[in-house]
């Protein structure tokens, strides 16, 4: 099994897929990726660093190895693994897994749901995980928040990212094919460039 860095020292693209099977931890429970999402910063408009470094994105741009957390829509905070040389602003997204470790408290944060969807699309995954805006730029080897690299996955699928109106067609999310902890696919409401 490799180290998380050398794990993270590579091109987004190659990166994304070599997360997939990895557990991320926080506190009591932990969560074996099943689907994540590449963006590559510079060369990516749907990048949140496309148009450069802010206060925001800052984490995305290195070293690799830390939690980017951001809020989508005003109420979910997803989770991204910073990526690729420092200074290359690029992450991985967390998009869905199975919870493997705390199940009982992620049962509790979300009773109505199945065991499957507790983690299945980065919001839920992020609110089984307990990821909060104030853990952003933690050290994913020994901070809080944690990623241990998992036994190389054989049947990965990839495709369009999905719920994203730049750059949606690029091949860059990445799944375990067959996994019923996978998000289903959506394209962004108003389409490509819009």
């Amino acid at each position: 099994m490799a180290a998380l860095a050398d794990l993270l020292d590579a091109p987004v693209e190659e990166v994304a897929p070599r997360l997939l099977g990895a557990v991320v931890r926080h506190g009591p429970v932990a969560v074996r990726l099943t689907e994540v999402e590449a963006y590559d910063g510079p060369n990516d408009p749907a990048s949140h660093s496309y148009r450069g470094r802010t206060a925001r994105n800052a984490v995305m741009f290195g070293p690799p190895g830390h939690l980017y957390c951001y809020l989508s829509h005003g109420i979910h905070v997803c989770g991204n693994v910073s990526a690729g040389p420092e200074g290359h602003a690029s992450g991985v997204l967390m998009r869905a897994g199975e919870v493997v470790d705390g199940i009982d408290v992620a049962r509790a944060a979300a009773p109505l749901l199945a065991d499957r969807d507790l983690a299945r699309g980065p919001g839920r995954l992020g609110r089984t995980l307990g990821l909060r805006l104030d853990l952003n730029g933690t050290d994913l080897v020994d901070g809080v928040v944690t990623v241990t690299p998992g036994e190389r996955v054989e049947a990965v699928a990839s495709g369009p990212r999905t719920g994203v109106r730049r750059a949606a067609e690029r091949p860059w999310r990445f799944w375990i094919e067959g996994d019923p902890t996978v998000s289903p696919y959506r394209r962004h409401p108003l389409g490509e460039g819009v």
